[in-house]
């Protein structure tokens, strides 16, 4: 049986990752940084894609964390001499300034390693902001940067003084995905409810009867419940950065499935979410798609274009509701 439209897509997305990132390479150890232990299901599928990727070159991480528990002195015994990876997502910027100001401080904590950042998409609206990247960039010299888009790519050389890679999105690393539950709704609505959002500024355009929703808010039990239980399928290896590891993928896998859950439940899917267009894609499942705030998804599926059909390509809630409601669709 021949592979489903979207499934040659996603397949094609992960060669590519490999291709992109093969010229790196991991021998010894390496870390992993910046974990997301935060409710943004777009954010688990990243790392998850990440760890895929990585175990494919039967390879993992021997140091983790997220930016609250970055420790200098534990990566550096985990890790004496080997690159670090910062993970991809659509966080280099000012936006999102907590991640960009990690990221310069892992560049001024090692200025003798190489740091890989996965791919990114970047955005900054102050040029002090982006004057300090270039800088710490610059100083550090060592710093290979891949990104999502080639919007991406030109502002990297024209305003950060160094050169990037064009990449998919890691999530792509997963590989296609089964749902989770049946669909018991015609079309939801997963719109951004956040400084990114474009889809519930820009006016009513869906009827009342059709639930909207986005996936940053959840349920404490199930998160810890998942947290604790990768920490026990660890530990008897008595290490500290094995449960970290562990417990780390339990809780991104318990999001990201919440996130298949939730789009499982409706036939067809309108999002202004890039990570809900991308898990859509995995899933093979129908949807139309609008822009974030400032072209994140536009310039993704420019530099990645989908073939026909896989995708609608809406400029309003209206457009997409008249697309997810006609019978040809």
């Amino acid at each position: 049986m021949s592979e489903s439209p979207s499934a040659s897509y996603v397949a094609a997305n992960s060669a590519l990752i490999d291709q992109a990132l093969s010229s790196k390479p991991l021998d010894g150890t390496f870390a992993l940084l910046d974990f997301p232990d935060i409710r943004n299901v777009g954010d688990s599928a990243i790392w998850l894609g990440e760890m895929a990727y990585l175990r494919r070159r039967g390879r993992l991480p021997a140091y983790v964390s997220t930016i609250r528990s970055y420790d200098v002195e534990e990566l550096k015994r985990r890790v004496p001499a080997g690159p670090i990876l910062l993970r991809g997502g659509g966080n280099f910027g000012d936006l999102w300034p907590g991640h960009q100001a990690f990221r310069e401080r892992v560049m001024a904590d090692f200025p003798d390693r190489q740091i890989i950042q996965m791919p990114q998409s970047i955005h900054f609206s102050s040029e002090e902001a982006c004057a300090r990247a270039a800088d710490a960039i610059a100083r550090h010299g060592a710093f290979d940067l891949f990104v999502r888009d080639r919007q991406s790519q030109q502002r990297a050389r024209d305003t950060l003084g160094c050169e990037a890679t064009l990449c998919p999105d890691m999530a792509f690393a997963i590989g296609p995905v089964e749902p989770l539950g049946q669909a018991e709704l015609p079309v939801l609505g997963m719109l951004r409810a956040d400084k990114e959002m474009s889809g519930r500024a820009s006016g009513d355009g869906l009827p009342d009867t059709i639930p909207v929703e986005d996936w940053i808010e959840e349920p404490a039990g199930p998160v810890r419940r998942a947290r604790w239980l990768g920490r026990l399928s660890a530990l008897g290896t008595l290490d500290r950065g094995a449960i970290r590891l562990a417990s780390y993928k339990a809780v991104a896998n318990q999001r990201f499935d919440r996130g298949r859950r939730q789009l499982s439940r409706a036939e067809k899917v309108i999002t202004d979410r890039l990570h809900v267009h991308i898990i859509s894609l995995l899933m093979g499942k129908p949807h139309a798609v609008l822009d974030n705030s400032y072209g994140k998804i536009r310039h993704f599926r420019e530099a990645f274009p989908e073939p026909a059909g896989l995708t609608f390509a809406a400029t309003s809630l209206a457009e997409a509701y008249d697309w997810a409601r006609s019978s040809d669709s």
